[in-house]
């Protein structure tokens, strides 16, 4: 995907590694403690570096290794990761018109390296897909760069923790970098009134049901988010639900 020469031709494939350089930062951390953990629970370096090749996930990473160190049945790691990464499937559903008019290996790339800062600023940036095939090559060489500098500085750095995990000092606080980075991505994530309240909620459940085995209280807290929304969107009023609310007279 952003080796591809018709893409890096593009001025928007350099604007789009400029605007994730600004958060490569708080990925690298995520990922070299992402990295760390992995050895840390117990992961072999093989293992370690496979898990990260393979699922380019920090959130279910994290949430599956524990589980897998915990001796946990396999549906329940897989359950857990599939939560977690549910809003994966959100984005597809949004990224579907800008990118159904590639071959579908190339979709399968694009969908694998998009993480959620490259879908927050592509989003941003494009709330429409293009009308021409012009337009629509300059929107993937956007999310081309973009995706670049999000995957490199994912895997160095993840690939690094695994190599260091046992001369990495635990007074780095490189879990509260990583928290930070996530809670970052929360924040750009929550920008109408609805997802707010889905994000308050969530967090809330998540808090209140943390005495729960396996790291249960992730789907507890999911499945309020989503409960609670479904029923907003129902039968909230227009302002929650993004409508404009009529002028009183």
């Amino acid at each position: 995907m952003f080796w591809r020469l018709a893409y890096r031709q593009q001025r928007e494939y350099r604007e789009g590694i400029r605007d994730q350089a600004g958060v490569a930062t708080g990925i690298a951390a995520w990922g070299l403690m992402t990295g760390v953990a992995m050895v840390d629970a117990g992961l072999t370096v093989v293992q370690a570096v496979g898990m990260t090749l393979l699922v380019y996930a920090g959130s279910a990473q994290l949430t599956a290794v524990p589980l897998m160190a915990s001796g946990a049945p396999l549906w329940v790691i897989l359950a857990a990761a599939f939560c977690v990464n549910l809003r994966f499937v959100v984005f597809s559903a949004h990224l579907r018109p800008y990118v159904m008019h590639m071959p579908l290996r190339e979709r399968l790339v694009t969908g694998y390296v998009t993480g959620d800062l490259s879908y927050v600023f592509f989003a941003r940036r494009y709330p429409k897909p293009g009308q021409s095939e012009d337009e629509l090559l300059r929107q993937q060489a956007y999310l081309a760069g973009n995706c670049a500098v999000n995957y490199v500085s994912w895997m160095l750095a993840s690939l690094l923790g695994i190599a260091m995990a046992n001369v990495i000092p635990a007074q780095w606080g490189l879990g509260f970098a990583g928290i930070l980075a996530l809670l970052a991505v929360g924040c750009s994530l929550a920008t109408s009134p609805l997802r707010v309240v889905s994000a308050g909620v969530a967090g809330a459940a998540a808090v209140a049901a943390w005495a729960m085995p396996l790291k249960l209280n992730i789907v507890v807290a999911i499945a309020a988010a989503v409960a609670i929304c479904l029923m907003a969107e129902a039968h909230g009023p227009r302002w929650l639900r993004g409508q404009p609310v009529p002028p009183h007279g």
